[in-house]
């Protein structure tokens, strides 16, 4: 028996009804190959890529695949809005409040737990967004 194959991130661009360009495919994998990486960061890995790329093309690029569900974006308060690949589940972030640093954070008890809300106001609650702050290991006082 042979493992699933991964489709390619032109073939999922595809099933997301998304024209496949370089500058695409090229985000998308610099989002994935990343750590919560912002609009600047990712321009960069996908200038390494394929050469020039405008910030508006970036911005665009951005917006479709996060629109698809191809990528996901978080916006810590004070801090310029991130990009990961993480999608599909209902994890969390965890935020340094001196050096900015992001890590995921899965839900403590199991499958998506934070959904039940004490009250949902008659929502029909998807997702949850908790943000954990504090300072990480290289910023966090040595005892």
């Amino acid at each position: 028996m042979t493992a699933p194959r991964t489709p390619t991130p032109a073939e999922e661009l595809r099933g997301a009804g998304l024209r496949v360009t370089a500058a695409r495919v090229a985000l998308l994998e610099t989002v994935r190959a990343g750590d919560h990486l912002d609009v600047e960061a990712i321009a960069s890995g996908v200038r390494d890529r394929v050469g020039h790329i405008s910030l508006q093309a970036v911005y665009e690029a951005l917006h479709a695949l996060t629109a698809a569900r191809l990528i996901r974006r978080i916006e810590p308060a004070g801090s310029p809005a991130r990009f990961e690949g993480r999608v599909g589940d209902n994890h969390h972030h965890v935020v340094c409040r001196s050096c900015g640093a992001v890590a995921d954070v899965d839900c403590a008890v199991g499958d998506a737990p934070c959904l039940a809300a004490s009250d949902d106001h008659g929502f029909s609650i998807d997702e949850a967004e908790v943000t954990y702050w504090g300072l990480c290991p290289g910023c966090s006082p040595r005892p």
